[in-house]
């Protein structure tokens, strides 16, 4: 059997976008979902309390940086992750390849996996595919993802599908090793760079081991949103629509709408608590950067429209205050905010498609937004 159970419950009549129910070892969790990433076994600057707070029901945590430190056998001493951290809800790990294939300038690919240097103390290490799936095993994640590889940005095609078909045999050994698919769900991931042709060959090579989830890896990566749209069209008519299709990487609203709009169910990024921490906040009237002089005596909430403890509690000039004067707590108030509206976001997206007004919210969206604002 398999640790987790998709329900695909609504097809929205407007769009095609797709409402679900995803269940696991720790919850269930309804679909389309944003997850925060906490990449240390923390989600920067908030506590597992706050992000129940908010309603986020499903968090990522990094297997690259947690071997890296405290170490997984630490981890599993401790009883695994979610006792580890406090988190008694769904957590998806990635595999750390996105993080070892960065390290371009000390790491060396080839055939069994991956030698590199730590980026903390240049240490030697060596990640394969079973390594991954040994080091995800011991954190006891509910969805784990294959080690596979994410090739820069552009990249020349012979080189892609070479790295593809690379990641196709690299999965066919990640299930080898995954010995508790009742416990711990293994989803394949589809690579191919930013060739249509590419992108369809890698889907079906990953569809054929019927992984319990399809997961989309290498977009976001400095391509385009036409680009990144694109391949998400290509591979749309090929996702087998009775497993969850997670798109990694990516979380800002646009994005979020369109690959709804483009059957994902499951998103990723870092982008809003990294947003936060630079004094800067998405709202439902468009970004604005908090720790400008322009808010020093402005005494609004940072979105009107917003319920969130931030916006209910906090003025825009208090925030600024705290930013300028480097006092962490304004860093923490914007990012629980840029979380909180993203959570809330998709569960106006979720909504709408039970209630077949998924084109109209998104309309709404549009019209309100302004990407420009300041």
């Amino acid at each position: 059997m398999s640790a987790i159970k998709f329900e695909l419950k609504h097809i929205c009549k407007q769009t095609g976008a797709r409402y679900g129910v995803l269940q696991t070892p720790h919850g269930s969790i309804e679909t389309p979902i944003f997850m925060p990433v906490g990449t240390q076994a923390s989600v920067k600057g908030l506590s597992p309390e706050e992000l129940k707070q908010m309603k986020a029901k499903i968090i990522l945590s990094n297997t690259y940086h947690l071997w890296m430190r405290p170490g997984a056998e630490l981890i599993a001493d401790a009883g695994g992750l979610h006792k580890f951290m406090n988190w008694d809800r769904p957590i998806l790990t990635d595999s750390g390849g996105f993080q070892v294939f960065s390290l371009s300038d000390t790491r060396r690919i080839e055939e069994e996996g991956v030698h590199f240097r730590s980026h903390i103390d240049g240490s030697k290490h060596f990640l394969s595919p079973e390594k991954a799936v040994q080091i995800q095993q011991a954190l006891g994640s509910d969805i784990m993802m294959q080690l596979d590889e994410c090739t820069h940005y552009p990249a020349d095609k012979t080189y892609v599908e070479k790295s593809l078909e690379r990641t196709t045999r690299w999965l066919e050994r990640c299930l080898k090793q995954h010995d508790n698919p009742d416990q711990q769900a293994l989803f394949g991931i589809i690579q191919g760079g930013m060739y249509s042709d590419l992108r369809i060959q890698s889907a079906k090579e990953i569809i054929a081991f019927d992984t319990p989830g399809i997961a989309i890896g290498g977009l976001s990566v400095g391509e385009t949103a036409a680009e990144m749209y694109e391949m998400l069209d290509a591979l749309q008519p090929i996702l087998p629509p009775e497993k969850p299709h997670y798109l990694m990487g990516v979380g800002t609203p646009h994005h979020l709408f369109e690959g709804v709009l483009r059957g994902i169910d499951m998103f990723d990024c870092v982008w809003p608590t990294r947003l936060g921490r630079n004094g800067a906040c998405v709202t439902s009237i468009g970004q604005i950067t908090v720790r400008n002089a322009t808010y020093a005596k402005d005494f609004s909430p940072l979105d009107p429209n917003c319920d969130c403890y931030v916006c209910q509690n906090y003025t825009r000039a208090y925030i600024r205050h705290l930013i300028k004067a480097n006092e962490m707590f304004g860093l923490r108030l914007t990012s629980y905010h840029n979380l909180y509206y993203l959570i809330d976001l998709m569960a106006q997206i979720r909504t709408a498609i039970q209630n077949d007004s998924l084109a109209d919210l998104y309309q709404k969206f549009i019209s309100e937004f302004d990407s420009e604002r300041r």
